[in-house]
């Protein structure tokens, strides 16, 4: 289960090849028949959003874009504009929409979390709580964003994994529904700035991106900044309860100190009361940040490079899951 920055691959198998789509209308994709195979059925959903439970076999003779994603993850939220744009664009003529919000962490699972996000983000397609991740796993997935696009027969015929790929699955989704292909173009967007990796903050996943000094078992603990953070590295300072999935403040005034390469910083985080945390990058103070439900925020934008961001949590209770770069 990853989350992927760019466009892993995108595969538009024989049928499409056959018409109107042929490798020289998608230049560099993959043609295959492996993923050639029927849609499976939607399970164990924990609940339905913006409409009434949903099931592959009933879609039969629509066009269906099934796309996986979770709400503070940026790379997903990153694409969903395209999906808004072409749910609203093509919806008329036979495509139904539908994510599947598979939780990263906890507070994902609660739908009333579920329900303010896509309210948010201006969602107004079907959302499938997938809390269990037992569609995930029937599509055989394995990434945040990731999009199986179904054709009248309930055959899947293209798949999107990561971000980018859009002029291509657009293409394919209007030759589904009997739509000419876009005269307008859509560029992918540009993340080659973008250098440093996703960090998580808790145990379970951090896979070294804490300084090696810190490393320890998770309890809660004081810890000490070091002389220096190197790069795609983060230290903590202060009192924290590092557990599998976060990391969390135990007293006021502790901090965070991050070294990354991006044009923009996000962190996933909460706070059992809201607060307004201080940001400071190359020394630099940044608009204030106020945290109170989980979710993610924006930390800093602006010129890419290397930069060092200092966090600092006014009072204790503000739990970081992770950073995020764009």
């Amino acid at each position: 289960m990853r989350k992927l920055l760019s466009l892993i691959v995108l595969v538009i198998v024989a049928i499409l090849a056959i018409a109107q789509l042929g490798p020289s209308a998608l230049p560099g994709e993959e043609t295959t028949r492996q993923d050639f195979r029927p849609a499976p059925e939607f399970s164990g959903i924990s609940a339905w959003l913006n409409s009434p439970p949903l099931a592959t076999e009933s879609l039969r003779g629509k066009v269906v874009l099934v796309q996986f994603w979770t709400y503070s993850c940026i790379n997903c939220l990153r694409t969903l504009p395209y999906v808004t744009k072409w749910h609203e664009q093509y919806k008329d003529k036979g495509l139904v929409v539908v994510g599947v919000h598979t939780p990263e962490f906890a507070f994902e699972k609660e739908r009333v979390n579920v329900e303010t996000a896509i309210k948010r983000l201006g969602i107004h397609y079907p959302v499938a709580q997938d809390n269990q991740y037992r569609t995930w796993r029937a599509f055989g997935n394995q990434y945040w964003p990731a999009a199986y696009l179904i054709d009248r027969s309930g055959t899947i015929v293209a798949t999107q994994f990561g971000e980018g790929g859009y002029q291509q699955m657009e293409n394919a989704i209007a030759h589904l529904v009997g739509e000419r292909t876009p005269t307008t173009q859509t560029s992918d967007p540009d993340l080659s700035a973008v250098a440093t990796p996703e960090m998580y903050l808790g145990s379970e996943k951090n896979d070294g991106a804490i300084v090696d000094q810190q490393i320890a078992a998770s309890r809660d603990r004081p810890y000490v900044l070091p002389d220096s953070v190197p790069q795609n590295r983060f230290a903590l300072a202060g009192r924290w309860n590092v557990t599998g999935d976060r990391a969390t403040s135990s007293a006021d005034g502790d901090e965070i100190l991050l070294h990354f390469d991006a044009p923009k910083v996000n962190i996933v985080a909460g706070s059992a009361s809201p607060q307004t945390l201080s940001v400071i990058v190359d020394g630099i103070q940044q608009p204030p940040i106020t945290v109170d439900v989980s979710r993610l925020y924006s930390l800093y934008s602006g010129p890419g490079g290397k930069h060092v961001l200092r966090l600092k949590a006014p009072k204790a209770g503000l739990s970081a899951y992770s950073f995020t770069f764009g």
